[in-house]
C-alpha cells in the first residue's frame, strides 16, 4: 500500500475555507489523503463554518485554527491555496515543501456581510461549503491532471504573482 498523499490547505486566517477543505478531505478522502490546514494568521475557527459543515454531516469543531508556523516541520505533496491573498503573500520558505496549486473560493464572511437574517448569512457559507466539497471529491485526480476549471497549478515560488 502506498503512503497517503499529504495536502496543506492554506488561506489567510485558517478560520473558514481551509478548515472546510481539511474537514471534507478527512471525511471523503481520509483513506488516501492526509489533510492539514493553516493560515497566514490564526483567526480562530469560524462558528458558522462549523455549523454548515455539521449540517452536511462533517464535524470540524475539534479542528484548531493555526498558522503555517505550526506545520512548518511537515513536508507536503501539495499546498493548495484557497484564497487569493494567501496565494499572493505566502512566505517563500514554504515553497519547496510541496507543489503549489491555487484553487480560489469566495470568502463567506465577506459575502454575508450585508445579510439581514441568519439564513441569508448562512447562504454563502453553504454555497462555498458545497463548492469545496466538489473540489475535494475530484482529488487526487484533479491534481494529477494539473488543470481543471478550478485548479490553477503554478511552478512560481510562493509570494510571487
Amino acid at each position: 500500500m502506498s503512503p497517503k498523499l499529504t495536502i496543506l490547505f492554506l488561506c489567510t486566517g485558517n478560520s473558514c475555507r481551509s478548515q472546510m477543505a481539511e474537514g471534507w478531505t478527512r471525511a471523503l478522502k481520509g483513506d488516501r489523503i492526509e489533510a492539514f490546514s493553516a493560515g497566514l494568521v490564526a483567526q480562530g475557527l469560524n462558528p458558522r463554518a462549523v455549523r454548515v459543515m455539521r449540517e452536511a454531516g462533517v464535524d470540524i469543531s475539534g479542528q484548531v485554527s493555526k498558522t503555517i508556523a505550526a506545520v512548518a516541520a511537515q513536508d507536503f505533496d501539495f499546498i493548495i491555496t484557497v484564497c487569493d491573498h494567501a496565494h499572493e503573500t505566502c512566505p517563500a520558505w514554504l515553497y519547496g515543501k510541496g507543489k503549489l496549486v491555487h484553487v480560489g473560493f469566495d470568502d463567506p464572511p465577506s459575502l454575508a456581510a450585508r445579510a439581514r437574517t441568519e439564513d441569508e448569512t448562512l447562504g454563502p457559507y453553504r454555497r462555498v461549503r458545497d463548492e469545496i466539497r466538489r473540489f475535494v471529491e475530484s482529488l487526487p485526480q484533479a491534481l494529477s491532471k494539473g488543470v481543471s476549471e478550478n485548479v490553477q497549478p503554478t511552478d512560481q515560488p510562493l509570494g510571487h504573482p
